[in-house]
Parts: structure tokens; sequence; C-alpha cells
């Protein structure tokens, strides 16, 4: 991401954007179900985001954004997922979207969003290269930019799986989620904050540590992505993000995962738990799988998504890398 860019003034979810989202989200979704296993630490309950007909937990952030701009047109960069729940929630909400993503997103993604009725731009080499073509793209008369994680009506959104949480489990809690650019972490937190029993753990990609080295610098330190086969937690965040400041407040630990544990928990989700994961959505479980997360009260892990090729979940299937396929 290019080191002069300015820093967009980005508030934090008041008390009312959280309600909004939750009255938003739910007159379009049904809330995802549990699979609650065994209840044991090796056997973890399942929040399953990969349910959602966008197949990930971005659309919740989506509808909530969408629902609140004050533009015709929404603009938006996505590693993919981000991307459908902004087009799901443009033609629900009868709003123009265009979509911005790196030439190397994944194709399961890419895809399902040509087939959809956004205007979808595919350049660069990276998410934040597509960010920032995004972003310029926004500043055109009558758009209006929403990030997929540096918004508050984003991170409201993404909050509401708390609130689904609220109804279907009783605390305490720890939560695991994937932390890409920080959204679901900063709605999780936001959520936590006013329970008092529930504990925010936030998954990062080894290979993408963002998030976790700007909480631990106090600002945004660029770091080099590596490939992973969570893409959806790849890449830079935007200077300035209102989300380092939410997870340093309010999640209680961040922690990796490596490709091994990754393709780990795929197997592990596929084979003992019947349900299909990409990456992203696998890293709390790759988490937990490991060992890299303590306890308290029940644990959930939020699958976040689902939109893995078949091929590349095949080759992890088989015991391959998953990168290993065209």
């Amino acid at each position: 991401m290019g080191q002069n860019r300015s820093v967009r003034d980005v508030v934090i979810p008041r008390r009312d954007d959280l309600e909004n989202a939750r009255q938003v989200v739910r007159a379009h979704l049904r809330p995802t179900p549990l699979d609650l296993g065994a209840g044991t630490p090796g056997d973890p309950t399942l929040k399953l985001e990969g349910l959602q007909p966008t197949g990930s937990f971005k659309v919740r952030g989506a509808l909530s954004a969408v629902a609140a701009a004050p533009a015709s047109r929404v603009v938006t960069a996505s590693a993919g997922n981000h991307g459908l729940g902004v087009a799901f929630a443009a033609n629900a909400l009868g709003r123009q979207a265009t979509v911005v993503v790196a030439r190397t997103a994944s194709a399961a993604k890419t895809d399902r969003l040509r087939r959809l009725n956004v205007d979808l731009v595919c350049t660069g080499e990276s998410f934040d290269e597509a960010e920032e073509h995004a972003l310029a793209l926004a500043e055109a008369p009558g758009c209006y930019y929403v990030s997929a994680y540096n918004d508050p009506y984003v991170i409201a959104g993404q909050g509401t799986i708390g609130h689904e949480l609220d109804e279907q489990l009783d605390g305490p809690l720890t939560v695991v989620c994937p932390v890409g650019g920080g959204g679901l972490a900063s709605g999780l937190g936001l959520w936590a904050a006013g329970r008092g029993d529930v504990r925010v753990v936030g998954v990062e990609a080894a290979a993408s540590t963002a998030v976790s080295s700007a909480v631990a610098a106090g600002r945004r330190v660029p770091v080099e992505a590596g490939p992973t086969l969570a893409d959806g937690l790849a890449g830079n965040i935007e200077p300035g993000s209102v989300t380092v400041d939410l997870v340093a407040r309010h999640v209680h630990r961040l922690v990796t995962v490596t490709e091994d544990e990754i393709r780990a928990a795929l197997r592990y989700l596929a084979a003992e738990r019947g349900h299909v994961a990409e990456g992203a959505g696998a890293a709390p479980v790759a988490a937990l799988l490991a060992g890299k997360v303590t306890a308290y009260g029940r644990v959930v892990a939020v699958v976040s998504g689902r939109n893995i090729t078949a091929a590349a979940l095949a080759s992890v299937l088989a015991g391959g890398r998953g990168d290993d396929v065209a």
C-alpha cells in the first residue's frame, strides 16, 4: 500500500449504529446455526457463517454499511467475500456497486462476483493495490467507499454475530475469530465489552500480521504479506484504521497460525465435523487445534466462510498444500 496515503476520517461505531446494524441484518438474514460438537476444548462449538447466502460473514457488515451509505453507488475493494457481501446488499437495498479485486484474488470468489449485478474491476497484484484503486474510484461524485474493515457500519454489522450468540448460548464464552483487517474482531470486541463474561481471541495467518503488528507498535506498520491459504486475511491495513485501537482495547489476545495448521483445520472440519471452510474460516479452529487459545467457559470458533475452490480443498484433503493446483 502506498506510503503517502492520507488518513480517512473514520469514527468508531456508536450505540445506535450497533442497533441499526442489528435491525438491518435481522431483516435480511437468518441467524446462522451452531454445531455444538462435544463441547470440549478439542471439539469446539462452531458458529457456521459459511451458511450465509454469500458463503461468508462479510454480508453482515455489507448490509449495515450499504443501508447507511449516503450515495447511490458504493465502491469497495475486496479479497472476494466482502465484495460478494456488498453485491448482495446492493441488490437487496436497490443500490449500485463497484467491486475492485486484485488479479490474484481467489477464483472461487471472483467467479461468483462475475455472475452478480455489480461492476467488477480486476486490477493490481495484491489487495493493497486493489484497495488504493477503489479509494480513487470512490472520489467520483455520487460514490461512497465501503471498507471491508475500516468502517463503523461494517464493524457494527460484523458484531451482530455476537447478538446472535446472546440468544444461542449462555456465558462465559471464549469467541475465537479470524483477523485480517480487524473488522470482525472489532465488532465482536464491542459486543463483548457489554457482556463482561466474554473473551474475544483473534487469529491471524502467520504470513500476514498487519493488525497484531499495528497493535504492538501503537500505529500502522506496513508488513510483507506472504502467500497463504487464508487469502481473506492477507494484506495491509489503511493508515489510521480504527480497528487497531478497537482490537487493542477489546480483544483479549491475538495469535497466529501457520499454513500447516490451517490445512490441519480444513481437514478436521471436513472429516470430523462435516463442514467445508476456506482458509480464513478455518483459522480459528487451527488455533484451537494447535493449543494456542486458553479456554474461558465454552469456546466458540467463528468459521467465517466457505468460499474455497474445489481443487484447492481436494488438494488439502488429499494431503497436498492447497496452493499446488492451478
